[in-house]
């Protein structure tokens, strides 16, 4: 198999995440969790370019969801954010340098003050999916799980799925099989479960793969993931400077894909025709260990930009709108 990474024209992230390839906009979406300059960015595939706005008084974003269900008549400058504990709609035109934060769709967590919102994804029917998990400013990630996992149904209400979690991370559906998988990266595993469709929820658990050997944690943290339309699973490597292409039913690593970055945070599928796997990464600013990034002493240039590997020779899916 010949494939190719290449960085895309996009500014240095400290902690890039959250990639979301929205179809109708020919756009991908994804954050700074901590950025000083910009909270959320779309990179436009016909430009190719990449716009960024911060959003004013927030200082942390832990992930961007374009909302599939408005009362607008324009619907396409509507997303769903995680601020700490809460999920906002934030108005963005995906140029201009500044977002609008509107209202609030739901709070969790009021006793846990240390506690954010990590990633979150929509369900192939539009619901909405995410976990907490202590903030990296407050101590070690692997002393305390602290975080939930989370299903939110609009009209309905929140529904606590998962307890005990490190740092609520990576998800993926597979739709033919009704099954769904998640990472908590802490745990250095990824996780299936059936899913129900009707209901949203999850049961049976078991674990597709384990990344640790001979009981010894791997050299990385497994961070975001997508899957493809052969139920293939791409996890990326937080310090691990690749990607892994995993099949879950057996297990095992079927491919890695080096990445030119140390830290990568999280992948999806995108492009016109669903080919391109896009990569987010992060940087270590100065106070990295504060916010749980490895020291800048092996940093590269392309450390926090956000890439795209072509020729994998598979397809995904788009990303789902949220409907909150």
């Amino acid at each position: 198999m010949s494939f190719k990474v290449e960085a895309v024209p996009s500014p240095k992230s400290i902690l890039g995440e959250g990639p979301h390839w929205d179809e109708q906009l020919q756009s991908l979406f994804y954050n700074d969790i901590y950025g000083t300059e910009a909270s959320i960015l779309r990179y436009d595939f016909k430009e190719n370019k990449t716009y960024s706005a911060k959003i004013d008084g927030e200082k942390i974003v832990g992930f961007i969801i374009p909302v599939a269900n408005t009362t607008k008549t324009c619907e396409l400058d509507e997303y769903a954010v995680g601020i700490c504990r809460r999920v906002g709609i934030v108005h963005w035109d995906g140029k201009s340098p500044k977002a609008l934060l509107g209202p609030i769709a739901f709070e969790v967590e009021d006793d846990k003050p240390e506690n954010r919102f990590n990633d979150a994804k929509a369900d192939p029917v539009g619901r909405f999916y995410g976990g907490t998990m202590r903030q990296e400013s407050k101590g070690d990630l692997f002393d305390v799980a602290a975080g939930t996992f989370y299903k939110y149904i609009k009209g309905d209400g929140v529904y606590e799925l998962l307890h005990g979690i490190y740092v609520s991370n990576g998800m993926a559906w597979n739709e033919s099989t009704n099954k769904f998988y998640y990472i908590d990266s802490c745990k250095f595993n990824v996780r299936e479960y059936d899913w129900d469709p009707s209901t949203g929820d999850i049961s049976n658990e078991r674990i597709a793969i384990d990344f640790k050997v001979n009981g010894k944690n791997p050299p990385f943290i497994p961070d975001g993931m997508t899957i493809d339309t052969d139920g293939n699973l791409y996890v990326a490597t937080y310090g691990g400077s690749k990607v892994l292409k995993v099949d879950p039913k057996k297990g095992k690593i079927v491919l890695e894909i080096p990445i030119p970055a140390r830290q990568v945070t999280s992948v999806c599928f995108g492009g016109p025709n669903l080919d391109i796997l896009y990569v987010t990464s992060a940087s270590a600013p100065a106070n990295a260990a504060a916010i749980g990034l490895h020291p800048d002493d092996k940093q590269s240039e392309l450390d926090g930009r956000l890439f795209k590997v072509t020729g994998l020779g598979v397809k995904g899916f788009p990303g789902v709108r949220v409907r909150v």
